[in-house]
């Protein structure tokens, strides 16, 4: 067992906000301190002590893309923990066969055994290429009809968590319930269909929707599409708040509708990177401007870290605890994970230390504490 740390300050805890201390080593081992009744802002000394952020939909970052294999997720997650990310699903891209066995067979390992000084890659969310091949958004053309002999072969090679489908899709609904049953999490995501496919594929056990509002058929009073069903109708539901996917407006629509919402970065090869040209599965994309986009301009994916993530929900009016439910808690939730995403004892030590502006002034996965310096 490693010995053990203390920090102090304003701790969030799932009971509320505490100013005292967190004591740790790969596990929390108590909270101590005052209760606070409201946001710590008043406080004038201490940082804010977070639940580590939990990242659900992450291709690349730090230059390197999920779809190239070997160390790819090594680099990326060694990237996305310096600002804060403790835990992620790598996440692939549409593509044949074997170039999805590739990049499943160098996750894998990864899976198995987190590198010190990395996030935790908790498994992978699969987003292609069960999609439907009219709402490919930056996806190349490679969707197909899923199979469950096919999913059980990919996930023999790493372990699925997510799986985004586009249930309109002949066979697809069917198939929802299957996996589903498997214990797997099925978003609805890259697909036209309508509001009654969505409300029949969460029936059939599909749990969330993937980047809400991005590559689905849209919200209209007469025909409320996609957009439509996950506002009625989903409990948890994805969305990448780097204020370009989404504006602001729609986001607090989202809010409003929607009891977990949470955040992901759909985070490319760029994250962490120059202006510049990168990989994204086939694709080269190109970074300027703040965004990533193909050559005709089509948004591809993003340069979002989950820090930022959290400094633009708190632009927006968000309080600060909020904030942390959803970039951390309601995705571990979401996953079925008690012991990530919060603050109490017996948790793993998945914690972010930010600063009054919210930078992040230290990181610890599993206890230890990471350099944040660029390697």
């Amino acid at each position: 067992m490693s010995s053990l740390h203390t920090l102090k300050g304003n701790v969030l805890t799932p009971q509320g906000w505490v100013h005292g201390d967190i004591v740790f080593d790969e596990r929390i081992r108590s909270v101590e301190g005052q209760a606070l009744r409201r946001e710590p802002r008043v406080i004038d000394e201490g940082h804010y002590i977070l639940p580590g952020f939990i990242d659900l939909h992450v291709h690349g970052g730090g230059g390197r893309d999920v779809m190239e294999g070997g160390d790819a997720v090594d680099v990326l997650s060694r990237l996305h923990v310096r600002h804060g990310t403790t835990s992620l699903l790598a996440t692939t891209m549409t593509a044949p066969l074997d170039e999805l066995e590739r990049a499943l067979k160098a996750i894998g390992p990864a899976c198995a055994t987190r590198r010190a000084g990395h996030a935790r890659v908790l498994g992978v969310h699969l987003e292609g290429p069960y999609i439907n091949p009219g709402k490919l958004g930056a996806q190349p053309d490679f969707a197909i009809e899923a199979s469950l002999e096919q999913v059980d072969h990919l996930n023999s090679l790493a372990p699925l968590r997510l799986i985004t489908i586009a249930p309109e899709v002949d066979g697809h609904l069917k198939l929802v319930c299957k996996l589903a049953n498997r214990g797997l999490k099925v978003q609805i995501g890259h697909t036209a269909g309508s509001y009654d496919d969505g409300v029949a594929a969460l029936a059939h056990g599909a749990s969330g929707f993937t980047h809400l509002f991005n590559a689905m058929s849209g919200f209209h009073h007469r025909d409320p599409g996609m957009v439509g069903a996950a506002l009625a109708h989903a409990k948890y539901a994805e969305l990448i708040p780097d204020l370009l996917h989404v504006h602001p407006g729609a986001i607090r629509a989202a809010l409003r509708a929607i009891p977990r919402l949470f955040c992901v970065t759909d985070s490319t090869a760029a994250a962490g990177m120059p202006d510049g040209d990168y990989a994204l599965g086939r694709q080269v994309v190109h970074k300027c401007a703040g965004g990533v986009r193909l050559d005709d301009g089509t948004l591809a994916g993003s340069i979002l870290t989950m820090d930022q993530a959290l400094r633009n929900l708190v632009s927006l009016g968000m309080e600060v605890s909020e904030a942390a439910l959803r970039t951390s808690t309601y995705a571990a939730d979401y996953l079925g994970l008690a012991d990530r995403g919060r603050l109490a004892g017996g948790c793993h030590a998945d914690i972010v230390v930010v600063d009054r502006q919210f930078a992040i002034q230290a990181v610890y996965v599993e206890g230890e504490e990471i350099d944040l310096a660029d390697a």
